[in-house]
Order: C-alpha cells, then structure tokens, then sequence
C-alpha cells in the first residue's frame, strides 16, 4: 500500500453542489503483511467489499461535488465503526480500558478490525497486537474522518448546509426475497437512521427517482445507517446524511467479482441522482430553517 495514500479525494475545480460522497468501502489495496496474516485466499477476503461503489458515484466530481473514497479494503479496518470498536478475543494481550469490547457488531465479528468477512468466515490465523492495530487506525481511520470532516466544513461554509451520501453495496438479497425479479426483491436500501440523520425530504427525492428508474426501493432495513450516518448526521446543525445501500447483483458478477454489464447504466442514472440531490430546494429541508 502506497503509505501517502490510504484515499482519495476526488474534487470538482469549483464546489457547485452541496453534496458530499463517501465511499468507505470500496478499497481494495491489501497490504501485503495483512495477507500474511490472513488465512483466507485473496478473493475471499474481498467479499467484504463495497466492489466498484466509488465508479459508480464517479459522476459526482464532475456534476459539482467532492467524492472520498478508500483506498485499503475493509477487512484491514472499517472507518464506518467507532475507532476503537474491538474483539477482545482477537487479540494476544488485554485492550486499553477506552476501548469499546461490546457491541451488536463486534459480536457479529464486525468491528473496527473485523474478524470474520462478510461469508462468516475466520479472517486471521493468529492473534493480533493492540499496536498493529493502533498504526492501522492512525494511518488510514482517523485521516479518512479528517478528510470527511473536512470536506462537511467546507460544505457548511459555502452553502450553509451540506447533504452528505454514504454509499455501500450490499449482498444480492434476491434469495431472501424469492428470485431475481420477484416483486419483493430490494435494490435499493436507504438508511436515513429511522428519520434522525437527515430531512425526510432528501430520502423523499432519492427513492422516488430510483423508483422512477424501475427499482424496488426499501427504507431502513435492513440498513438504517452505520457509525458515519449516525455519527455525522446533524440536520439540526444543518448536516444531512442518507446512507445508500445497493444490491451487487444490479451492476456486478458476485462470484467472480467483476463489473457486470449493469454497471455503466446504473452509473448513469446514479449521475442523474446525483443532479436531482444538488437540486433541492433548501428552503424544504425544515431543520435547516429551524437552526438558522
């Protein structure tokens, strides 16, 4: 992993939309001491990756607003936990007393430093140390947040308010639902944390044009957000944050992780989501009235 880039900013010459992208977990740059320690076979490490996420926002440099997106993959660490979020069974000595060692996630084998990807499957062959993982979270968590934070600020300071889009993909949810092209299916999950982390009205807008483009769109579950929709979603402070969440089978092959044919498409209309975000009136989103 270049040591000077653990992500990217991609910027527009000019910010002509108050929207910010995040794209945490598109990564796919594996250390090569992470491997090592690995006792998965790469491919399966990738599981747990948003695939492809970050081509499919790309637009958004270019239609006027900034995209951060990751370089390393999520099973090395996940910025969309809390920093020291932690398995304590991972690890060959006792974790310091500020770490956080219960949670829904960190049981699930889902932490800051996962323990399992996302098939359920063991990720280490061994027990890390709190000081390995210390150094992951200082050169890639913290400056990842540091450039989220920053391009919010930056947001807040231009327009006076700042619509931030987490954006994940999820496992195809086709067999939960009956098949491919059985009305139940989802495509789309919107996370807005049950109505906290933004305005009714920007969920509003996001799901009646998905669902103009033919797609079944689900709301909060079984995705309502994770650490950076609660974390940074503020609509009274004037920030906003929706959480997308799209199922791989739309643009991608799952098994052998390649781009699908779906995929220049959906970009497409994602572009067209994109201009419809930046487009809202500010005067509707009603707490950012009330804050000012």
């Amino acid at each position: 992993m270049n040591v000077a880039r653990r992500h990217r900013i991609l910027a527009p010459k000019t910010q002509t939309l108050p929207l910010v992208f995040s794209s945490p977990h598109s990564g796919c740059d594996y250390p090569t001491d992470f491997i090592a320690k690995s006792r998965l076979d790469p491919t399966t490490l990738r599981r747990s990756e948003d695939s492809f996420v970050d081509e499919l926002f790309s637009a958004a440099p270019e239609c006027g607003a900034p995209l951060v997106a990751a370089d390393f993959p999520r099973a090395y660490v996940d910025v969309n936990r809390e920093p020291y979020e932690l398995d304590p069974a991972m690890f060959d000595e006792a974790l310091p007393a500020f770490v956080n060692t219960h949670s829904p996630r960190i049981a699930a084998g889902l932490g800051t430093i996962a323990r399992v990807v996302a098939s359920g499957v063991d990720i280490y062959r061994g027990k890390l140390t709190f000081a390995e993982v210390e150094q992951r979270i200082q050169q890639c968590y913290y400056p990842y947040h540091a450039a989220l934070r920053y391009l919010i600020e930056q947001t807040l300071a231009r327009f006076g308010y700042c619509i931030m889009i987490d954006c994940h993909s999820m496992p195809s949810l086709s067999t939960l639902t009956g098949g491919p092209g059985n009305a139940n299916r989802i495509d789309f999950v919107l996370g807005d944390h049950h109505g906290e982390s933004c305005d009714p009205a920007i969920t509003g807008a996001a799901a009646a044009l998905l669902r103009s483009c033919g797609y079944q769109v689900g709301l909060n579950k079984p995705y309502a957000g994770g650490f950076i929709t609660t974390h940074y979603g503020r609509p009274a402070d004037g920030v906003h944050v929706l959480q997308i969440e799209i199922s791989r089978d739309i643009y991608m092959d799952e098994a052998s992780l390649q781009r699908g044919p779906g995929l220049k498409r959906l970009a497409a209309e994602i572009r067209i989501l994109i201009q419809r975000l930046g487009a809202l009136d500010p005067g509707s989103l009603t707490p950012v009235l009330a804050a000012e």
